[in-house]
């Protein structure tokens, strides 16, 4: 659902960017009924999308990583640790980023990340359970409304996140939709 989300974020400003998803698990599995469910009801299609697992190769052509949890970030520092200086969770990325701001013109995406995750904390990536300021829920195996709910706060985050990694571009608005 990130992934989708994100494409369609940037698609609106018409940004070009490469996104792919993967995870911790072994791939190749396809989305959920309640996820295809959930972005058909938003105008996203991901029913041919097959998960990948995330590999060293993967995160070495990737100038950001995002993680929708401290797990996932933790994992890409034990699987390609040359990644974890550009690895964050959705969360703290975009609260680094407002709390210092934004890409400013002729910033590159290393130089944005290297300037907000100075000072940045690792040990509060460590520990065990969810943690609401940096983990975003995993909806499988819930009721639709969770997916809803998951959908609806990874794209106000992804929103947020694309205004501060791309801010001045010009949002096309080709559809409406309320909260």
């Amino acid at each position: 659902m990130a992934e989708a989300l994100l494409r369609h974020r940037l698609a609106q400003i018409d940004a070009t960017v490469r996104v792919s998803s993967a995870g911790l698990n072994p791939g190749d599995h396809p989305a959920t009924a309640h996820g295809v469910a959930t972005m058909a009801a938003r105008g996203l299609d991901i029913a041919g999308h097959r998960s990948r697992e995330l590999t060293p190769d993967l995160l070495r052509g990737a100038d950001l990583v995002i993680g929708k949890a401290r797990e996932h970030v933790r994992e890409v520092a034990v699987v390609e640790p040359s990644a974890v200086d550009r690895a964050f969770t959705l969360k703290e990325l975009v609260a680094a980023a407002e709390a210092k701001g934004g890409r400013r013109a002729g910033e590159s995406v290393s130089e944005w990340l290297g300037r907000i995750g100075r000072g940045r904390r690792r040990d509060d990536l460590l520990g065990v359970g969810y943690d609401d300021a940096l983990d975003i829920d995993d909806p499988v195996g819930r009721p639709r409304a969770e997916y809803e709910a998951t959908a609806d706060e990874l794209d106000a985050l992804l929103g947020r996140l694309v205004e501060l990694a791309w801010p001045g571009s010009t949002v096309h608005h080709d559809e409406e939709r309320s909260a």
